[in-house]
């Protein structure tokens, strides 16, 4: 037996202990009936953006950073290295960035954000592979020196240049954005027909051809080639080895340090990615604080995927919907999304009745009575929980998901080289 077999045989999970995976008949229906949800929803409440095509061009802009830091996370944990300085790995992304996107262009500035990130993933992983110290204390203080370095260097790097100051950078020149002529102006009428379900395919396709950054794209693409290099090839298998099982995985000849040392490198450089991408395409600027904690909801969208690439970018998709919901329309958006989940709460009700399960029936049904209520009574909703709307999405899908998650069984556990001899 090969290596790479034998090491698989060694980390596959029981037979019975995971989960049935979906069809993709089934995946399809499941999009269907929600595109067809919303859309009932949109005709109901009269809240026509919420499919618009600047809605969903907004949203992508808005989940790229979260789902590069997910993506990060996710290289990271799957080696068995528990990540939670990702928000200071974004953070040196943007400064590093900024700091030569200003100077040589926008495109150098990305691979200065991604460098950045890899400085701090790579010490990540010396403090805590080669050091052993306790990964969330080390990532805590990865996200504070970062913080404390770029507020330094800002002082010395972008103070007294024009545009500049010691907590913003000078203006970067933009990445080019492409649009589908024809396609994209044909969509974007049909979107605004308001017609059932048609308008909001439109919408949704609508966004994805018009104003799309060349970084967007090349972000999209890591999704699907993080799965493929993880997935497909004895490289991910050995990485992913390293998080399931390092002792087994050792006395097979895969040398764990390397491959955690690699994962959490790559993680760091996917952040700073995530970063570059807020200063550069984004904001078009460096500015002090402006991660506002998308490191930590890219690990919470992490989770919320299972630890999967396809889950984890629609977990940062929803956030980023959410987030867009909110500069778009504001009160009236998030107002419309009261009806959508009262709704999906008694599709909820239905399905823990058909297994049984009468208190969280109870439950549901109570709350979506509640949602329903609070939805026709008032016309809109206070300001305060319009921008609370994306972080109580966030924690409300963490909590229904918390029970079909399955984390890489070493994540996290302390491993010191030939323990498998």
């Amino acid at each position: 037996m090969s290596t790479s077999k034998a090491t698989a045989a060694r980390v596959a999970p029981t037979k019975g202990g995971g989960r049935r995976k979906l069809s993709l008949p089934v995946v399809l229906l499941i999009i269907a009936g929600a595109l067809a949800l919303v859309s009932l929803v949109r005709l109901i409440s009269g809240a026509n953006d919420v499919t618009s095509v600047g809605q969903v061009a907004g949203a992508l802009e808005l989940a790229v950073p979260i789902g590069l830091a997910g993506l990060g996370g996710l290289w990271a944990e799957r080696a068995g290295v528990v990540n939670i300085g990702l928000e200071g790995m974004m953070v040196l992304g943007t400064w590093f960035g900024a700091w030569a996107g200003f100077q040589w262009g926008p495109w150098v500035g990305v691979l200065f954000g991604i460098l950045g990130g890899c400085l701090g993933g790579l010490l990540h992983a010396v403090i805590t592979v080669t050091f052993g110290v306790n990964h969330i204390v080390s990532g805590v203080a990865i996200n504070i020196l970062a913080v404390g370095v770029t507020r330094y260097l800002s002082n010395f790097a972008f103070d007294g240049i024009q545009g500049g100051s010691s907590k913003q950078s000078p203006r970067i020149d933009p990445i080019d954005k492409i649009t589908i002529p024809g396609l994209s102006d044909w969509l974007q009428d049909l979107q605004q027909q308001h017609w059932f379900l048609i308008s909001d395919i439109a919408g949704i396709l609508g966004g994805l051809v018009t104003g799309l950054s060349l970084l967007t794209v090349v972000a999209l693409l890591l999704i699907p080639a993080t799965w493929w290099i993880l997935w497909r090839t004895p490289f991910g298998l050995r990485l992913r080895s390293c998080g399931e099982s390092p002792v087994a995985a050792e006395t097979l000849g895969v040398n764990v340090y390397k491959y955690k040392y690699i994962a959490v490198t790559v993680s760091g450089g996917l952040a700073g990615l995530g970063g570059a991408f807020l200063a550069i395409v984004a904001t078009g600027i460096y500015q002090e604080g402006q991660t506002g904690g998308r490191g930590y909801i890219g690990l919470a969208a992490m989770i919320f995927g299972n630890w999967m690439p396809g889950g984890m970018a629609l977990g940062a998709g929803l956030f980023g919907f959410t987030d867009s919901l909110k500069l778009r329309g504001g009160a009236e958006n998030v107002h419309a999304m009261l009806l959508l989940l009262a709704i999906l709460l008694v599709i909820a009700v239905f399905w823990q009745l058909y297994r049984k399960k009468y208190v969280a029936a109870a439950i549901s049904a109570a709350v979506s009575a509640l949602l329903f209520t609070w939805y026709f009574l008032t016309d809109q909703v206070p300001s305060q929980f319009v921008d609370a709307a994306p972080y109580v999405t966030t924690l409300l899908v963490l909590s229904l998901s918390a029970q079909r998650l399955r984390m890489p069984k070493a994540d996290g556990v302390p491993y010191r080289k030939g323990e498998g001899k």
